[in-house]
């Protein structure tokens, strides 16, 4: 039986490239490890190299690693350490006797050490792999177009010891990106949006430096995961390009002010994207697939924009109301999906700008009239009933006017049924009933109460236009 090469991934897919009859191809879990950070292994001019680097004493490692059956408990082998320190240190045995004791311990050890000294040769070779693999891209991309002159001007002044610390190449047509960019110490921003890049090098994390990084319109289909290694990075702008997903590493660019993920076919987001970006101010991830948000985004306590419009969205978490600082949401055009707001959103105290047209919204929460600095409100092409669809077309401060007067109402109509309980208990119980009541409203929405609104709950049977109060407002 093959050793286990799950540890090893480049080389079990080289291995089984170099000889299919007797290594067995990497697990589909492997091959979609390889693929962001390898993305052309399989082309034949990258292999041939990969499978000329393999040493012909490869086999005969594999089989003493497979004959000696499975890699001893690391507790057994470290109680059988201890053991045989202990045996001999016994001044009671002879040398030869300590030996022979202490030889019933040796075996898990020397067979811990067979283990060690092999599975290193694995591991050097994994790491020979990945840099003859690097070279001959590199080699390849060169040989398949001339260097592009911006490039090599780059080039030639970083090797002259030139102090760069912007570079721009948008609109070059690169189909890649020199790791020799990647090296040149002190850059603070890089554009190579508008090219033809189907990948980023894993190099990228060397540039400790960087602030900005923009490449946007290119046809990238996965980001590397060490650009999680870019603890400077301000800006990232990865705009219409193929990305299904971000890597959860992204979550490491702590310093990240903006992000740009806009036009791609994102499906969802890291689900710790929130609790790392805690500086992040600027979220652009419209035109995407989106379905839901992750919990974590309430963690982005400087979030101040958030634009998700076109996509799919058919709800927000209930913790969104802790983005206090966020002035503009735009979750328009999510149509069909998103077919209410939590009342949370009213929680929003420093909201100047709401977007929620074109989606299947009925009512908005009670408390919406809370949106004080609310100052831009577009319901338009929603199928409203509360508020009108001529009040909503009034504007944010008319909105906001008519869910004050409806609140008032309602908690009117509460206050009179309390006061008629009272009556009839004939005692004051009924008004601590009603204080009672009140809280609990404010706490779990009146909606729930009056049976429609932006509640949180199913709500009760009775309709917007079958209210007394909506009549009356």
């Amino acid at each position: 039986m093959e050793h286990d090469l799950d540890k090893f991934p480049l080389l079990s897919y080289v291995l089984h490239q170099y000889d299919s009859n007797h290594h067995a191809p990497p697990s589909t879990a492997v091959q979609q490890t390889l693929a962001p950070s390898f993305p052309l292994l399989s082309d034949p001019q990258i292999m041939s190299p990969l499978t000329q680097s393999i040493p012909t004493t490869i086999t005969q490692t594999l089989t003493v690693l497979a004959s000696v059956g499975p890699r001893p408990d690391p507790l057994a082998v470290s109680s059988a350490r201890s053991k045989i320190a202990e045996i001999l240190q016994m001044d009671s045995l002879s040398p030869e006797e300590a030996a022979k004791e202490a030889e019933i311990y040796a075996g898990a050890v020397r067979l811990e050490e067979v283990y060690d000294s092999y599975e290193k040769e694995l591991s050097d070779l994994e790491e020979k792999l990945s840099r003859v693999y690097a070279t001959e891209v590199e080699s390849l991309l060169r040989s398949r177009e001339e260097m592009n002159e911006e490039v090599v001007k780059v080039l030639k002044a970083a090797e002259a010891g030139q102090v760069l610390e912007r570079v721009d190449l948008s609109g070059q047509e690169l189909k890649f990106l020199p790791e020799a960019i990647c090296k040149i110490v002190g850059l603070v921003s890089l554009n190579i949006s508008g090219n033809n890049l189907t990948f980023i090098p894993d190099a990228i994390s060397k540039m400790k430096k960087l602030e900005e990084l923009d490449v946007s319109s290119n046809s990238l289909e996965s980001l590397p995961d060490s650009i999680g290694m870019l603890l400077n990075l301000r800006v990232l702008n990865v705009s219409a390009n193929n990305l299904t997903s971000l890597p959860e590493s992204i979550a490491h660019c702590r310093s990240l002010v903006e992000l740009d993920a806009s036009y791609n076919n994102l499906t969802s987001l890291p689900t710790n994207i929130g609790y790392g970006l805690q500086n992040l101010e600027r979220l652009l991830i419209h035109l995407n697939k989106l379905r839901y948000f992750p919990g974590s985004i309430s963690e982005m306590r400087s979030l101040k924009y958030l634009d998700a419009h076109m996509n799919e969205i058919h709800g927000l978490p209930s913790s969104m109301g802790r983005l206090k600082k966020l002035e503009v949401l735009n979750l328009s055009s999510n149509f069909n999906n998103l077919m209410r707001v939590p009342d949370a959103i009213t929680d929003l105290i420093n909201l100047r700008e709401l977007d929620l047209s074109n989606n299947q919204i009925q009512a908005i929460p009670d408390s919406f009239y809370m949106l004080k600095k609310l100052q831009k409100l577009n319901l338009d092409h929603n199928p409203l009933e509360i508020p009108s669809q001529e009040v909503a077309k009034q504007g944010a401060e008319a909105v906001r006017e008519f869910m004050r007067k409806r609140w008032d109402m309602i908690m009117g109509e509460e206050q009179q049924r309390i006061g008629v309980e009272a009556e009839r208990h004939g005692d004051g119980s009924g008004w601590v009933s009603w204080g009672t009541s009140m809280v609990t409203n404010l706490v779990s929405g009146v909606s729930l109460t009056v049976g429609f609104g932006g509640g949180s709950g199913d709500g009760g049977d009775k309709k917007p236009g079958e209210s007394h109060f909506y009549h009356q407002i």
